[in-house]
């Protein structure tokens, strides 16, 4: 088995990872695939650049630094983990990334939003449950 697990750098993402971890530790055999997803590229931002290189390493750094506290988990639990930065609409390009990388399930974290404000502003949990042909699990997020 194979398992997608987006992160963000948030606390819930880290939740996620924990989640998945805590499964590995109790007996689930499984591989993972640590990935995370940039915003696309505005066109003020391409004309500030000075070229695409710099665009390309600018967000290779903020990708890389996303998965650092995940993948530090995964790590000293002695995990290996597969590794993505993808760029891209969130929730289509998770979807796309489970194929490209043969995932069975996906284990992402929820912030915790209101069932108004994820139904108003939409929500990246909601659009891959929806979306993807593997199974989902949300992991919420509990303030402690």
């Amino acid at each position: 088995m194979k398992i997608l697990v987006p992160v963000d750098g948030s606390e819930a993402a880290l939740d996620a990872v924990r989640h998945a971890v805590h499964l590995h530790r109790n007996g689930l055999q499984a591989s993972f695939v640590l990935v995370t997803v940039q915003e696309p590229t505005y066109v003020y931002e391409m004309l500030l650049a000075p070229d695409a290189e710099a665009l390309e390493r600018v967000t290779g750094a903020v990708g890389a630094l996303a998965l650092e506290g995940a993948l530090a988990m995964f790590l000293a639990a002695a995990i290996s983990v597969e590794r993505e930065i993808g760029s891209g609409d969130p929730a289509q390009t998770l979807i796309e990334m489970v194929g490209r990388h043969g995932c069975d399930a996906i284990i992402i974290g929820a912030r915790g939003r209101g069932a108004l404000r994820s139904a108003l502003l939409g929500s990246v949990s909601q659009a891959v449950l929806h979306a993807a042909v593997v199974p989902v699990t949300i992991v919420k997020h509990v303030a402690t």
